[in-house]
């Protein structure tokens, strides 16, 4: 999956296309190898209505990619152009693993690539998606969706939450992470969270949770259940799962349950720690329930995510 093609076509936006050449298409010295991306288009095109690109190959070169990024439509009013239509198909018939930002999704479905599948896009254009593809199961309210091959994800910013997870996917939780940093973004949102959906909110108010969530990043070693969560929120737990399900679509405690894995995700990859330490410091108490969890959570034991990923970043 270390080569890249991004398919660009005539008009579409500019920053679906900037947050993957972002990620995928500048070596910061993270990964031993990093990825290697080329532009693909039919033509030499231009991006959001300023810049021409002269792409590196014609669609073809989909085809020889281990992973290929459809970054959006021009008009979702409009059928996706036949040959991006036709390329895309037949990059996923040769193997590669298909990802879709924003509308990327309608080219996807288009394709046939979406059938029978979950999938997602940005939340204005969801109920089109649904409606041109009744076979599409479109989910409005989610970040990014992860279906193995196939990945959709909702507009702009949820892009790059996508772009992140694929990373860290192929080289781990530390260097997804330290990418993050030098992006200055989250280093990871989970795919369920909700869309940022527009709510009534009273000027100069802030989020009801922007103050806990670090708060308690910086506490997973200790035994925090959602009672204290809500005590330090100031709040009953009722309403403290109400704010977790608007702001992150899931629960107070399947996210403390997600923050102790991705810890003990970064603590297996850069330190030699043993599980009963790391099952300590993430806050899960003994080894047992850190293997139970992170099973739940990946597919694979603690142990096994380490000899991957140890074994990853080792010189070739």
């Amino acid at each position: 999956m270390a080569t890249v093609a991004l398919a660009v076509s005539e008009g579409i936006t500019l920053f679906e296309v900037a947050a993957p050449c972002e990620v995928f298409g500048v070596d910061r010295g993270l990964a031993d190898p990093w990825y290697d991306l080329t532009v693909c288009a039919p033509a030499p095109v231009r991006l959001g209505g300023w810049f021409r690109v002269d792409a590196a190959r014609g669609l073809d070169g989909l085809a020889a990619a281990g992973t290929v990024i459809v970054p959006a439509c021009r008009n979702v009013l409009e059928e996706p152009p036949a040959d991006l239509v036709a390329a895309v198909r037949d990059a996923h018939a040769a193997g590669a693993r298909i990802v879709s930002i924003c509308t990327g999704a309608f080219v996807l479905a288009a394709a046939g690539l979406l059938d029978g599948r979950h999938a997602t896009t940005h939340w204005m254009h969801a109920a089109r998606l649904a409606e041109l593809y009744p076979q599409v199961e479109v989910d409005p309210g989610v970040l990014y969706i992860d279906d193995g091959s196939v990945m959709t994800s909702a507009g702009k910013a949820a892009g790059m939450d996508l772009c992140l997870h694929i990373v860290r996917l192929d080289h781990g939780a530390a260097v997804a992470n330290d990418l993050a940093r030098r992006l200055v973004v989250p280093p990871h949102r989970p795919g369920g969270q909700a869309q940022y959906i527009p709510a009534p909110v009273g000027p100069g108010r802030e989020h009801a949770l922007a103050g806990l969530l670090p708060w308690a990043l910086a506490r997973l070693h200790e035994p925090l259940t959602v009672e204290d969560l809500a005590r330090r929120a100031g709040m009953s737990s009722r309403n403290l799962a109400r704010h977790f399900h608007a702001a992150a679509g899931t629960t107070p405690l399947q996210w403390l349950h997600a923050q102790r894995v991705h810890r003990a995700q970064e603590l297996l990859e850069t330190t030699d720690d043993g599980i009963d330490l790391i099952a300590d410091r993430t806050g899960m108490g003994t080894a047992a329930t850190l293997r139970r969890h992170f099973q739940r959570a990946l597919g694979v034991s603690p142990d096994a995510y380490r000899r991957t990923f140890r074994a990853s970043a080792m010189p070739g």
